[in-house]
């Protein structure tokens, strides 16, 4: 462990093929590692403990994660230490840490690119990684506390929810350039891509309001209201039913929006102040991840949709992703033991 925790901390010094070795051999004796700090939080959820592997850096605030399935790297946000994590997933290590990062909330891997683009809140910039040498490459202006970002495949651009500033940042991801502000009159929550419309989605969390922005003119092309929202932050589509998941951090609820019927559909009670969701397709599998630690899980059949279980997973476990070829979710944890850690779950 000693060993692990040497090469981990340095700078980069090392190859990534050592890396990938070391961290293999250290991903064995983790695996060792009884799982006793994950049954405090399963109850309720039809999932299992895996491992849990520690992170480096303090117990600070994690944020989101991305994660790229070609290269098996899992990018995660360490808000309180100002840094991207670069997880190898195969190989159950950290192979880098990327500072410099102020105050990172946002990531998103586009593996297509070889980038990782992450959102300094700290700086009111985003941030370009390069996927191959995990270095910066380039900065953005991102508005006004930039957060969660989609990006649209067509036109080469970056949507960037600016929480406090009321508006969406767009990229051209070509030119690192900003070439766009939308305003959406109100504090924006979570922004998603839609492939099937090839349209973005904003949650206008203080006008409980769902937006639809078109990236051929970069203009909001129409505003659905959301009965009962109260502050919607969290937003998940999924295209292939037609789906759009909203959670709602001011009631603790998720809504079910018909994007074919432009209205919602249902709504359910879920775990106290609701951030991050995961969708896991070929078992229709939905997470909803919250600050309290609570997770909500639900399957998805078309429009059949039901709560399959809830519960506490672990402290402030408001984050998570899924890898669809091993159907294990990651929720990254700010502070177990008073060490932030990797708590890895498989719903087989």
């Amino acid at each position: 462990m000693r060993t692990l925790q040497h090469w981990r901390f340095r700078p980069v010094v090392l190859s990534y093929p050592v890396l990938l070795v070391l961290s293999a051999v250290a991903g064995v004796l983790l695996y060792m590692v009884p799982p006793a700090a994950g049954e405090e939080g399963a109850h309720g959820l039809p999932l299992t403990h895996v491992a849990d592997i520690p992170l480096p850096g303090r117990a600070t605030r994690l944020d989101y994660e991305s994660y790229d399935p070609a290269r098996h790297l899992l990018f995660i946000a360490h808000l309180g230490d100002g840094e991207v994590i670069a997880f190898d997933v195969g190989a159950s290590g950290v192979i880098a840490r990327i500072a410099g990062v102020s105050s990172v909330h946002g990531v998103l891997a586009i593996p297509e690119l070889s980038r990782v683009f992450a959102s300094a809140s700290g700086t009111d910039e985003i941030v370009a990684i390069d996927e191959a040498t995990l270095k910066i490459v380039a900065r953005m202006p991102g508005g006004r506390y930039p957060d969660g970002m989609a990006y649209a495949p067509e036109v080469h651009k970056l949507y960037v929810s600016d929480e406090t500033g009321n508006t969406e940042t767009v990229i051209d991801v070509r030119s690192n350039q900003r070439v766009a502000t939308i305003p959406l009159g109100g504090e924006v929550g979570n922004t998603q891509y839609d492939p099937r419309s090839q349209h973005i989605f904003v949650n206008v969390q203080t006008r409980n309001e769902l937006n639809e922005i078109d990236p051929a003119v970069d203009r909001i092309v129409a505003r659905f209201g959301l009965p009962g929202a109260e502050h919607n932050h969290g937003l998940l589509i999924d295209s292939q039913d037609r789906l759009a998941f909203i959670a709602c951090q001011g009631n603790d609820k998720l809504l079910v929006f018909d994007m074919e019927a432009r209205r919602i559909i249902q709504s359910f009670g879920i775990g106290r102040d609701p951030d991050v969701l995961a969708f896991d397709p070929a078992p229709g599998t939905l997470y909803v991840a919250g600050e309290a630690g609570i997770v909500s899980m639900f399957s998805v059949r078309g429009a059949n949709i039901k709560k399959i279980g809830e519960g506490r997973l672990g402290p402030n476990a408001h984050v998570v992703a899924i890898d669809q070829a091993t159907h294990h979710s990651f929720f990254a944890l700010k502070d177990v033991g008073g060490s932030p850690v990797l708590r890895i779950m498989s719903s087989q």
